[in-house]
């Protein structure tokens, strides 16, 4: 799967279960080890944990590996590792905390349209 096409499942299987403050990071110019990073809050524990699991979910329906999937047990922060995509879901106090926008150059959640407006611009031309 292209990475467009990678970052819309993963914003998409988001939206579906409420996730806020979704933001897509491009990475590539940052690291080799992936190529973008999304960063997504949900609101208990147990969303949080629901959010990533419905990443899983659909990443594996599209036939996509899950590499990893750590922080499950407590659902604070929990990180999905798809290769070429690492999500990280977070309740807002840890969001806050740890600032991972700041650290990876994002620029706040306008940008989690990025990745619709990519796939629809490639699917039309």
């Amino acid at each position: 799967m292209k990475l467009p096409q990678l970052e819309k499942l993963v914003v998409d299987a988001l939206e579906d279960i409420k996730g806020r403050e979704i933001e897509v990071i491009n990475t590539t110019r940052l690291t080799s080890l992936f190529d973008c990073i999304v960063v997504a809050c949900g609101d208990s524990n147990r969303q949080v944990r629901s959010l990533a699991r419905n990443v899983q979910d659909k990443a594996r329906e599209a036939g996509v590996h899950v590499l990893s999937c750590e922080g499950e047990e407590t659902g604070d922060w929990v990180l999905v590792d798809l290769g070429d995509i690492v999500v990280h879901v977070m309740q807002p106090a840890v969001r806050s905390y740890y600032r991972l926008e700041e650290l990876w150059g994002g620029k706040g959640p306008a940008r989690v349209r990025r990745a619709t407006t990519a796939v629809q611009t490639t699917d039309e031309g």
